[in-house]
């Protein structure tokens, strides 16, 4: 038996984190969001927030030590997952645990476990930790392909490259792109896909693995746009999918919420990315289905019962973006987007803007997925953000 209120940290206080920090409160937990920054968007619903540099080992140890959360949550990759996995060794509960988030912060481990000691199907794939050696790699992977730092986020660094004379500049880009200190990216097949999914796969502690409806989604530059669920897939190629997913998952080991990437060419099915925690795409599910992502999330890591997972109404997001640098944030328009029937607006409430950076996101239910995306869509051209 689960007994409440349990203290949950995270780390990182994003987005995906207020909604986690929202789901834990909503069930009687309370919740310390730890950021790099002062008011980000879970502390603004947590019971209390800290700014510390969680890249710094020592810092971050003494941290959780002092706190003695019962649950610590990472939210973001860039993190001192040496510090994780000394304080899952005095026993804190890192989720899902330490292992899996170092494999999963680095695009370079995960691949290597899904495509070499999995033996799953993946984009072909490359390292180099030079321009040198990056001349040398392209040499194996037909043009055009992606360059990507091994550890980044949200298309941080990442690049398509069409031809040999832009190898220079793709490098220099993909370094200046990538978190802390690594100088290594990783060349991959460019997949001419029919489209993507998000698989969220739910790893629960004493009950089989489960899994949401599939997420379509489509993302420009590595970062996503826009979500739908559910994406229409046959029920072989979702079963190979499920299949994969909890092959995968079943390695990292733990409880909680996976987000699992894949490409759907013809009847091929090609692992992407994984994350171990709430995926951006399924804010979809906010609207899209009984319990959300987040509350599946929670329910998952404190061990309570998930009767059902059902998706009510074809759903889409539409993310909102940011064209200026503003340290004072302002949106116009919220009145006019609400008047599009069955929308929600959801802003993130981020202290400062800059170019492209998602402040918010627009969620629509509809008769059918087609209607769904052209409210969210519609919602979110009359969304001025400054």
């Amino acid at each position: 038996m689960t007994i409440l209120p349990k203290t949950l940290m995270l780390l990182g206080s994003g987005e995906l984190g207020k909604e986690v920090a929202i789901a834990a409160k909503r069930i009687g937990c309370k919740v310390i969001a730890c950021d790099k920054y002062k008011n980000a968007p879970a502390m603004q619903v947590a019971d209390k927030s800290i700014v510390l540099d969680m890249g710094d080992e020592e810092s971050l140890k003494n941290t959780i030590r002092s706190l003695s959360p019962d649950v610590v949550i990472p939210e973001i990759e860039s993190l001192a997952v040496e510090a994780l996995i000394k304080l899952e060794q005095e026993g804190i509960n890192i989720i899902p645990n330490a292992k899996a988030t170092a494999i999963t912060m680095n695009r370079d481990k995960i691949r290597n476990l899904a495509a070499e000691k999995l033996g799953i199907k993946t984009a072909k794939y490359n390292y180099a930790r030079s321009k040198q050696e990056l001349e040398k790699a392209a040499e194996n992977i037909k043009y055009p392909f992606l360059i990507k730092p091994v550890m980044s986020s949200s298309g941080k660094g990442q690049s398509l490259l069409k031809e040999p004379k832009d190898l220079g500049k793709a490098w220099d880009y993909a370094i200046k792109g990538a978190r802390g200190n690594s100088n290594q990216v990783i060349i991959e097949e460019y997949i001419k896909f029919d489209f993507e999914i998000t698989l969220l796969t739910i790893r629960q502690k004493n009950q089989e693995t489960i899994f949401c409806p599939p997420i379509g989604h489509q993302q420009v530059n590595g970062d996503y746009q826009t979500s739908w669920q559910p994406q229409e897939i046959n029920d072989s190629q979702l079963i190979e999918m499920q299949s994969i997913a909890k092959k995968i998952t079943d390695h990292l080991e733990g409880s909680g919420l996976f987000g699992v990437e894949f490409f759907v060419r013809g009847k091929d099915i090609i692992f992407s990315e994984l994350s171990p925690r709430p995926h951006d795409t399924g804010l979809v599910t906010l609207v899209s289905q009984n319990l959300s992502e987040f509350d599946l999330h929670i329910r998952a890591i404190l061990g309570l019962p998930i009767p059902e997972i059902k998706n009510i109404y074809p759903s889409a997001s539409k993310v909102l973006l940011s064209k200026t640098n503003s340290s004072i944030v302002q949106y116009k328009g919220i009145d006019k987007a609400l008047e599009v029937k069955g929308t929600e607006i959801l802003i993130f409430g981020k202290p400062s803007a800059h170019n492209g950076r998602r402040m918010g996101v627009i969620l629509a239910k509809g008769e059918d997925i087609k209607e769904a995306k052209e409210k969210a869509e519609n919602a979110a051209g009359f969304i001025e953000i400054k």
